[in-house]
Formats: structure tokens, sequence, C-alpha cells
């Protein structure tokens, strides 16, 4: 009996491997990034001294050394922020050239004009 259920788990187990591994398959070849002109990442923060550039670190960390080549930028808003983060979004994007740090009003213009193209 005992075997039956072992079994039956290991069935049940390489039966939902083997429809993960089409799925995978079937996604990559059905959302393909190549023709586009990748992706844009945006990231509004205010007030985020202690967080932010743990966060974008790894953040940037995981596009150049993971699975997310398609991102191009990250476009970090700054919505007036009245601690440091500014000055650490600033020192970022001299880094990385991933970051680019913008105010809101630059970032609305910067988004019309993707859409228009």
């Amino acid at each position: 009996m005992c075997s039956f259920i072992l079994n039956g788990i290991l069935w049940t187990l390489a039966i939902y491997g083997f429809v993960e591994i089409i799925k995978t398959i079937i996604g990559v070849n059905t959302y393909n990034f190549k023709n586009s002109d990748g992706i844009y990442l945006a990231l509004a923060v205010k007030n985020q001294e202690e967080n932010i550039e743990n966060f974008l670190r790894s953040l940037i960390f995981k596009i150049l050394y993971g699975k997310e080549n398609e991102v191009k930028e990250i476009r970090v808003i700054d919505l007036n922020s009245e601690d440091g983060t500014l000055q650490i979004l600033k020192k970022m994007e001299n880094d990385n050239e991933l970051v680019k740090v913008v105010d809101g009003r630059d970032f609305l213009n910067w988004a019309r004009s993707l859409e228009n193209k």
C-alpha cells in the first residue's frame, strides 16, 4: 500500500514537471521581445533613503546577470523626497548606465514621447 501511494506521488510530480516544461517552451516562443525596443522599468520613490540603494543594486544585479536581459533602462522618479534619497539616486545614476533619475514632469514627457513612436 505504501509503495502504491509513493508511486502515485512520484507520477503526479513527474506529470506536473512535464506540464511546466511545456508551458515554459510555449511561453518562450509566444512572448518574444526581439522585435521590440525592450522593457523600460519605471520606479517611483519618495523618502526611501534607507532602502533604495539595496533595492536598486539587487535589481541591477538581476538584470545584468540574470534572465531579464530585455530591460533597457530603469527610470527612477523622485517624488520630492525630503531625505537623502535623491543624492543616493544621483550617485547610482553616475555609477550605472541603466539608472536614469527624473522628476515627475520629465517622466511624463518621456512616457508621452514613447507613445508617439
